[in-house]
């Protein structure tokens, strides 16, 4: 089998990616086959948008854009469609047991302040997340830096009133 040099990129690209394309995932997924299916659907629509992509912008944020587009259309679909709850699933949810100690009921509590969230907001904390800065949030978002500042203090804002909630 013969792979092209725009596929040997591709998919150098991809693997080198993976665990951020993993992790948009794991944030608008609960379900482990609900992610595997998402994550494929965003190999494929990278894969296809591929030979527009210009090295102008970094591929990091160029798949970021589409990764977190394709995530929040994916999820918007999933709620408009009733689905039936596997009880499989809703037991190993109440099941699991949390790794032990003060830091895992925090975690446990951010994680479900964020679940909370809108899918925008949830974007710009999984950006904030990342470490990246306003300026490349600004790019991957398509709004401007300073509306990138108003937004994420408002989400902070809103998460330390979740948090006081759930605690």
């Amino acid at each position: 089998m013969v792979v092209s040099a725009v596929s040997a990129s591709f998919l150098a690209h991809i693997n080198a990616h993976q665990p951020l394309l993993l992790r948009i995932c794991r944030m608008y997924c609960p379900d482990a086959d609900d992610r595997q299916d998402l994550y494929q659907e965003m190999v494929l629509q990278l894969w296809r948008a591929y030979p527009r992509y210009e090295a102008r912008a970094s591929f990091s944020t160029w798949l970021y854009r589409i990764a977190l587009n394709i995530a929040i259309s994916d999820l918007r679909q999933r709620t408009r469609q009733p689905t039936s709850q596997r009880l499989g699933s809703m037991l190993a949810e109440v099941t699991a047991a949390p790794d032990s100690g003060p830091d895992a009921d925090d975690l446990g509590l951010l994680h479900r302040a964020i679940a909370r969230l809108s899918d925008v907001e949830k974007a710009f904390v999984l950006l904030y997340l990342e470490e990246r800065t306003y300026e490349e949030m600004a790019d991957i978002l398509g709004i401007t830096q300073n509306n990138v500042r108003v937004k994420m203090h408002r989400i902070q804002e809103k998460l330390r009133h979740l948090l006081t909630q759930l605690a």
